[in-house]
This record gives structure tokens, C-alpha cells and sequence, in this order.
């Protein structure tokens, strides 16, 4: 594998995360349930695929930092500082890591496929492994949240992660893509001007 943070590289890396930066502020402020919105997987997901695994392990660390800061966060940190910490950073690194890993191993076969497998994994890793991190650090939370007599797993993945999913996986499906083909169109056009 080709090192990504190459000159010519940088640039397109830092627009993404200059991207996923604004859209992380935007997210910050927009919560279904008590989670708020992670609109930067889309460009996590962009620079896995646009340049492998660590350009996507760089930008969900990046995306980590920001989401720690986010208000709807605030509800973690008074259970575990340390476990929010946790889940924040594993959660959006692994995506973006194993998101570049998954497109690398399908683009041999088909590009398409690759991109659109990409764009999915993405949210079920971020969200699969915050399901991981609630169980393991913030059972007492989730107890506290869930109306009397209900079940906290249900209340997991219906009131807290359920349309939030939902909206990160449409956006991701619906964005990566076109994105992706628009850059790569781009990407061809100056490398025919340059050669």
C-alpha cells in the first residue's frame, strides 16, 4: 500500500477535513433522541475510499475529537469520562480504518460494489460499536433513560440510535457516491492536463 499523505494528496485530504469539520458543527446541533447526527461519515468515508484505510482512520480521529466535544455528549462524560472517550474515538477511527480496508478488498473486483459496500459499513461500524460501548460503560444510563418497566436494549437501538442510524446510513448511501464520482472526474481531468 502506496503511503496516502503524499503533496499531491494533502490538499484533497484537507478539504475533507476541513468538510468534515463544518458538518460535525452542523450534526452538533441537530439530535434525534438524546444522540446528535454524525454528518461527517460521509467525508470519512470519502478519503477511506479516496485514499485507504489511514487517510479513514485520520479523518474519524479527527471526527472524534469534535464529536467529544459536542453537547449531547455532556450525558456520557457524567457517567465515564474515560468510557466516552473510549467509545468516541474507537467508534469513528474504526470506521473510517476499516471502511479504506472493506473498499480495498472489493475495488479488485468492482468499483461500484466497493463504494456503495464502503458508504454502509461506515455507519454499522460507527453505530454498531457505540452499541458496544453503551453496553460496556453506560448500562446505569441507560437504565436511568428507559420508562419503568421497559427494556434497556430496546430503548438502545429504538429511542437512541434508531433514527439516527437510519439518517446516517441514508445520507452516506445517498452522498458517497456522487461525491466520490464528482472527485474522481476531477482527479482524471488533471491528470490528462498534466501528462
Amino acid at each position: 500500500m502506496k503511503n496516502p499523505f503524499t503533496v499531491r494528496n494533502m490538499p484533497y485530504i484537507a478539504i475533507l477535513m476541513a468538510v468534515e469539520i463544518v458538518l460535525q458543527f452542523i450534526g452538533n446541533a441537530i439530535a434525534l433522541g438524546p444522540i446528535s447526527i454524525n454528518l461527517s461519515l460521509v467525508p470519512i468515508a470519502l478519503g477511506a475510499i479516496m485514499f485507504g484505510p489511514w487517510v479513514g482512520l485520520l479523518l474519524g480521529i479527527i471526527n472524534s475529537l469534535f464529536v467529544l466535544m459536542a453537547p449531547s455528549t455532556a450525558l456520557f462524560y457524567n457517567v465515564s469520562v474515560l468510557g466516552t472517550v473510549l467509545t468516541v474515538l474507537i467508534k469513528s477511527s474504526a470506521a473510517g480504518f476499516f471502511g479504506g480496508l472493506i473498499y480495498l478488498m472489493l475495488n479488485k473486483r468492482n468499483n461500484l460494489i466497493a463504494t456503495i459496500v464502503t458508504s454502509i459499513s461506515l455507519p454499522l461500524i460507527n453505530t454498531g460499536l457505540f452499541v458496544v460501548g453503551c453496553i460496556l460503560f453506560f448500562k446505569p444510563l441507560l437504565e436511568s433513560l428507559t420508562p419503568s418497566g421497559g427494556n434497556i436494549y430496546e430503548f438502545l437501538f429504538i429511542a437512541m440510535i434508531g433514527w439516527n442510524f437510519i439518517f446516517e446510513l441514508s445520507t452516506s448511501l445517498v452522498l458517497t457516491y456522487p461525491i466520490y464520482r464528482i472527485i474522481g472526474y476531477y482527479q482524471a481531468k488533471k491528470v490528462a492536463v498534466t501528462n
